[in-house]
């Protein structure tokens, strides 16, 4: 197999600073070279994705509009319109005109086919027009009720095989919907595919909901709930009946999962003090893990479940600290102007997302985990919870234009590029990415 050349991918900008997203070439579904760039301005990579082959046309046409639309939000892609394809369908069998696409200038192109019966399968083929060479070739299958799934997962494939690491569009996001007047707006427990298609509302939006957090494989969801009256933490497999994580507590909020989903970690206020505590989803004893008389809330666990990132006012104002994940010293890692809040880690464990307010400003950002390389990436009237994409280079976020409007879902890479509102038919807030699907 030939290297694609710096043409087809050192445009695409995957890397920040010396960070190298390399995959040897040891499968044809690996990335066939390493990419190195600043992170700074590139053009996104053209590419060809033709209506894919099939038995009906139509369903062919909106799976390749769907794998069009991922590459393209990722900002990494630049999909030729349809209409300059017209007459055009996926062949896996035979190998392209390659001059004819790079007449067109595009330096990739994907060739499909799919097929509904006992399962969706497609069969998919990227091509490096400039080698007339094959880059990738496999083929992928989902069950019948996973129309759209199946393009997620054929957008994956060609993410992978073109840009040295894995995807993230076969992922869902769990959210609190938002309806009603500003006064008294409904707040539901929600889930939804990463490109705001798919919508399942969770809860009756009978008593106040917030910050949904799933577990890593889906089957658990975790949320705070005024059921009664009282903000008090809540788990339930994903779908099913809720119960209290912790009963006879004052008030507990904030949770999260730990990265095996077998612990949450959360904060209990009494009296005006307020701790992080952990306990395990099947029950059992809390266990303390700050002692102090500040307001200690907002955990999150490094991807390998060896430390906490939270938020504190120990300092006189709410700044971000990371411990041991058993508890004890905590080092403050975030100096900037204003006050932090809400901090997140990268399922990659390189970065820490948080909201900042200054200036009269809300901002997201990102920090290294030691507090060095602070990078403001939104700046805006109202954004705020960050969570990161399973292969940790978008964070999405919710914005509030104010007035009598509502929150909407956005999307950011992480140099602060291809900001982008999330379509949806409700009004959105404190989304939480969960990570690749696996079954």
């Amino acid at each position: 197999m030939h290297p694609l050349t710096r043409r087809h991918l050192l445009k695409l900008g995957l890397a920040s600073g010396a960070l190298v997203a390399a995959a040897a070439a040891t499968s044809p579904v690996q990335a066939l070279v390493s990419i190195v760039v600043s992170g700074g301005n590139f053009t996104p990579l053209p590419i060809a994705i033709p209506d894919f082959g099939g038995s009906d046309p139509a369903f062919g046409q909106q799976i390749a509009q769907i794998v069009r639309d991922n590459l393209s939000r990722s900002g990494l892609f630049a999909p030729l319109a349809p209409d300059q394809m017209q007459g055009v369908t996926g062949d896996v069998s035979n190998p392209p005109d390659f001059a004819s696409w790079r007449g067109k200038n595009v330096d990739a192109l994907v060739m499909g086919t799919v097929e509904r019966g006992g399962q969706i399968q497609s069969s998919v083929r990227v091509w490096d027009t400039a080698a007339a060479q094959q880059v990738v070739g496999n083929s992928y299958n989902a069950d019948p009720q996973s129309e759209r799934r199946i393009a997620h997962i054929v957008s994956d494939a060609i993410y992978a095989s073109l840009a040295g690491e894995s995807g993230y569009f076969d992922s869902q996001v769990a959210f609190i919907a938002e309806s009603g007047p500003k006064a008294n707006r409904k707040k539901q427990l929600a889930i939804m595919d990463q490109d705001g298609a798919n919508v399942q509302v969770l809860s009756s939006g009978a008593s106040l909901t917030l910050t949904p957090r799933l577990s890593r494989d889906y089957s658990m969801i975790t949320y705070t709930s005024y059921e009664d009256d009282n903000p008090q933490v809540y788990v339930a497999q994903l779908g099913g009946k809720s119960r209290k994580l912790l009963n006879n507590a004052p008030m507990s909020f904030a949770p999260h999962f730990s990265p095996d989903g077998g612990t949450v970690a959360f904060s209990v206020s009494n009296g005006g003090v307020t701790n992080l505590y952990s306990m395990t989803v099947n029950g059992g004893k809390p266990v303390q893990l700050t002692n102090g008389a500040e307001i200690d809330t907002a955990p999150s666990y490094s991807p390998d479940g060896s430390r906490i990132v939270f938020e504190s006012d120990r300092g006189g104002q709410p700044q971000l600290y990371v411990m041991s994940a058993g508890g004890g010293g905590a080092q403050r890692i975030s100096y900037g102007e204003g006050t932090y809040s809400t901090p997140v880690w990268s399922p990659k464990g390189d970065l820490i997302a948080y909201t900042r307010q200054s200036g009269g400003n809300f901002q997201i950002g990102t920090m290294k985990p030691d507090g060095s390389g602070e990078r403001i990436l939104v700046d805006s009237f109202h954004a705020e919870g960050p969570t990161f994409c399973p292969n940790g280079r978008v964070i999405m976020f919710f914005r509030d234009p104010g007035g009598d409007s509502g929150p909407g879902l956005w999307t950011v890479d992480i140099w602060g590029r291809n900001e982008q509102q999330i379509k949806m038919e409700t009004y959105a807030s404190d989304p939480n990415w969960g990570a690749l699907r696996t079954s």
